[in-house]
């Protein structure tokens, strides 16, 4: 199935109290050309991201927008030091007693002491982390590939009539080809009858310079290798492979054998079938950019 280079893809996921965005946006390229915007603290799993995409895409400009939300994260932890507190508690109590002091005490009170209470950071488990990153960005993958399916589908309907039209072309060049030699002998012949003023002319003579002219303007070799290379465009439209840089090369010989039907054909409607032709193959070249 043809797949078009430009796309759009997103997906959301969570871990934790952390929020993962991801978006893909392609344009055309030559060859694929992959570029990861991520947080510096998630750089090391940037080339498994790169080779996901790679594994997905073929051809075009791809960027992928990572964006890692840690504002919802409670990864701060108070910890108790349950009993050094009691120690406190109890020395507190006993010294109260031995002076014959009041032995109120509060939480707040032992909170103050020090190593009572102590923050800690939660650490998030990077393996996990990095795991549901490339799950979010496979659907993401999968929403791209499904757009680009969908401009491709639009594309190969288009690349088929244009291929329709210049396969009716084809078969015009092809019928015109021996009207261009009979209208060449009728005006060689009223020339010669017009400068000789006779209608005696040699017809040996006649025959033979419509012999060489047909020869130098004959296109039957030309219209076999067009016709083979409509059928192998037909044929790779039908691929489920990449297949864009093959249409490029192939329009290439499209071009060639059109530009040497053309210089064969000096009829007016032979021109003008060419003109239409080649319009045609540009036309789907175009597009061809445009096919991963």
């Amino acid at each position: 199935m043809i797949k078009s280079m430009t796309g759009y893809g997103m997906a959301k996921g969570s871990f934790g109290q952390i929020d993962i965005s991801i978006e893909l946006k392609s344009v055309n390229s030559r060859y694929l050309e992959c570029s990861v915007r991520i947080p510096r603290m998630y750089l090391a799993i940037e080339e498994e991201l790169k080779s996901m995409v790679g594994k997905s895409i073929s051809r075009g400009k791809v960027d992928v927008f990572i964006t890692i939300d840690t504002s919802k994260s409670k990864d701060i932890e108070i910890k108790v030091n349950s009993h050094l507190a009691q120690a406190y508690i109890d020395s507190l109590r006993q010294l109260a007693k031995d002076n014959q002091l009041s032995d109120e005490i509060s939480v707040i009170d032992i909170a103050k002491f020090p190593d009572v209470l102590s923050a800690e950071k939660i650490e998030t488990d990077p393996k996990e982390l990095s795991e549901k990153i490339c799950s979010v960005l496979k659907e993401a993958l999968d929403h791209f590939s499904q757009m680009r399916e969908r401009e491709g589908a639009i594309l190969l309907d288009d690349v088929k009539k244009r291929l329709d039209e210049i396969t009716s072309l084809t078969l015009i060049a092809e019928e015109l080809s021996p009207r261009t030699v009979d209208s060449y002998k009728n005006r060689l012949e009223e020339k010669l009858r017009e400068f000789l003023q006779t209608s005696d002319i040699d017809e040996q003579r006649l025959m033979t310079e419509v012999a060489i002219f047909a020869d130098r303007v004959a296109i039957n070799e030309e219209i076999v290798r067009l016709k083979s290379h409509i059928k192998q465009l037909q044929e790779l439209l039908e691929s489920d492979e990449p297949i864009g840089r093959k249409i490029d090369f192939l329009l290439q010989e499209f071009n060639r054998e059109a530009n040497t039907i053309g210089s064969k054909g000096n009829d007016g409607q032979m021109s003008k079938t060419i003109v239409d032709l080649k319009a045609e193959i540009e036309k789907i070249r175009e597009m061809a950019q445009n096919i991963e």
